[in-house]
């Protein structure tokens, strides 16, 4: 059973001239159009005018649908093929689809439960949950799945002060992981050598064991219900350290399972030269940081078509992305689906979506 989109979605790229062209687009165009782009998300295959004919039982003639369709091809829908009189859509014709005209399948039970199982298994770390969600997605989805987030949902391991001079300190934060950050808090040498030992060993004490995420919603309570000097002065400090001092998010994680799985596609693998830009880009994560960026933006779940996909804009590739959010509804990182212009979004959209979902519950 499908059901109309329902989903929250940001990031259209119809601009108003484009949206009128469609708004004004007929039913029977629109019959049409939606035909070719079934037919295309089905084999990636040209359709023409006498297919489409056969198609509507034959209540348009074929030279009447090959009207249509010029007129789809000059709104900038459909594209030819040099070596096919068909027509398939171009990526502005997919975004219109996707907008306007897709109707999203239901994540079946046994999909749930599928993600359910692996995501949410007891006494996974942090990074073996992120893992663990990107191929499950890409499993489920038959194309590469991607989960990227921050550096700061590590687990605390050790909190300490260091006076570096007069007017500043250095806090370290050693995490379960073996990482080590520093960071440079500003005190005009309010606090002693004695003191700041002290204020190390009760957050150590205190915040172990607990993410950034975790401490942040934590501080403010412990601010407000110290008991004495120590406790007071501690979480002060720990906030002006951890929540006033924002992370570096420049080399985020990256979990991509299942890049075999677009050299399956037939129209993707005649060009390897897509596939290694894709690879080049993971490499690189700095456009990474852009979807992370974006994601902190983004209402819902978020598709990226082909050439007006801003990271693998040189690809031709797509992707369905959506933010994770934590008890507070703050995201905290993004997953998504990676593979060919005519990926199955009306499965990909809502697997994308209940999937962020879990992994919100867990890792918070």
């Amino acid at each position: 059973m499908e059901q109309k989109n329902n989903l929250k979605f940001t990031n259209s790229l119809l601009s108003k001239r484009e949206s009128y062209k469609i708004l004004d687009m007929d039913e029977r165009s629109r019959k049409i159009f939606k035909l070719i782009v079934d037919d295309f998300l089905k084999d990636g295959k040209p359709i023409g005018s006498r297919k489409l004919s056969i198609k509507m039982g034959e209540k348009l003639s074929p030279a009447s649908v090959r009207n249509v369709m010029y007129d789809l091809q000059e709104a900038g829908l459909l594209k030819s093929n040099h070596t096919s009189s068909g027509r398939v859509p171009t990526d502005l014709g997919m975004r219109f689809f996707v907008d306007g005209l897709l109707e999203f399948g239901r994540i079946s039970k046994v999909d749930k439960e599928n993600i359910k199982q692996q995501c949410l298994t007891k006494g996974k770390s942090y990074e073996e949950v992120l893992d663990v969600a990107s191929k499950a997605i890409s499993g489920l989805s038959s194309y590469a799945g991607i989960v990227i987030a921050p550096k700061f949902q590590k687990n605390l391991k050790h909190v300490e002060f260091i006076r570096l001079n007069s007017s500043q300190l250095m806090l370290i934060l050693a995490y379960e992981n073996g990482e080590v950050e520093n960071r440079i808090i500003e005190d005009n040498g309010k606090y002693n050598s004695s003191l700041l030992i002290q204020a190390s060993n009760y957050l150590t004490s205190k915040f172990t064991n607990k993410n950034i995420s975790q401490i942040k919603r934590l501080i403010q309570t412990e601010i407000k219900n110290s008991q004495n000097e120590l406790e007071s002065i501690s979480s002060k400090l720990i906030q002006q350290g951890i929540i006033e001092t924002q992370p570096n998010s420049k080399n985020p994680y990256i979990f991509l399972h299942g890049q075999s799985n677009l050299l399956k596609d037939e129209i993707v693998s005649k060009d390897l030269d897509q596939i290694r830009n894709l690879f080049d880009e993971i490499e690189k994560k700095s456009s990474f940081v852009d979807i992370l960026e974006t994601a902190g933006k983004a209402k819902g779940v978020q598709i990226f078509i082909g050439s007006k996909n801003f990271l693998f804009k040189h690809s031709g590739l797509s992707m369905v992305m959506a933010p994770y959010k934590n008890n507070d509804q703050e995201i905290i990182g993004a997953i998504g689906v990676v593979g060919p212009t005519r990926l199955n979004y009306s499965k990909i959209v809502p697997l994308v979506d209940y999937t962020s979902k879990i992994i919100g519950k867990v890792i918070d």
